[in-house]
């Protein structure tokens, strides 16, 4: 039938909706790419969280829960040199820039929902600096989703008005500190 795409999108859609995105909102709606994109460009393979935002359906849950899998097996890495931790994080967010503005550029929507290492590396800082337990990394995953979805001051500035990986990269940045915070204030409640 004319007109239909059966589920996939044509590339001038993906033209049209970055030229006239709507501020604030990501495009998740479009449709991942497939796996030799993925493998295409190193950048495509870490702005994609390794396969993680491939998923069809809720790519950036599915990208933070993979950075919750996968902390488990990198921390322990560092032992108790926090300094450490903290400088791969650092150059995890500093190598994210131009990993997702390349890949959004080559997608054609710069802060395509498939790009998902914008909250891989911020939530790995949550769960370095969140108090230990399941029960805090679930509080910690469950605030987060929230935060980078609702985008709050001034993460929503950043989504809305720097259009490159910088701006893919420091939304997610601010929602690891609303994350943080809050885990904070709920620590100080109620334990």
């Amino acid at each position: 039938m004319p007109g239909k795409t059966s589920g996939r999108h044509p590339v001038w859609a993906l033209i049209i909706s970055r030229n006239n995105e709507n501020p604030g909102m990501r495009s998740n709606r479009l449709a991942p790419p497939n796996l030799r994109f993925l493998f295409k460009h190193p950048a495509h393979f870490i702005a994609c969280g390794m396969g993680s935002g491939l998923s069809p359906i809720a790519p950036g849950t599915a990208g933070t829960l993979f950075a919750w899998m996968l902390f488990p097996l990198i921390a322990p890495a560092f032992g108790d040199d926090h300094v450490l931790f903290a400088l791969f994080l650092l150059v995890c967010f500093i190598y994210g820039v131009p990993a997702c503005d390349r890949t959004g550029g080559d997608l054609g929507v710069i802060d395509h929902g498939a790009i998902v290492w914008d909250e891989i590396v911020p939530f790995w800082l949550v769960l370095f600096l969140a108090p230990s337990g399941l029960l805090w990394q679930l509080a910690a995953f469950l605030l987060f989703r929230l935060f980078d979805i609702f985008k709050p001051p001034p993460a929503n500035w950043f989504d809305q008005k720097v259009k490159n990986g910088f701006g893919v990269m420091m939304d997610d940045l601010v929602a690891a500190g609303y994350t943080l915070l809050t885990l904070a204030v709920f620590k100080v409640l109620f334990v």
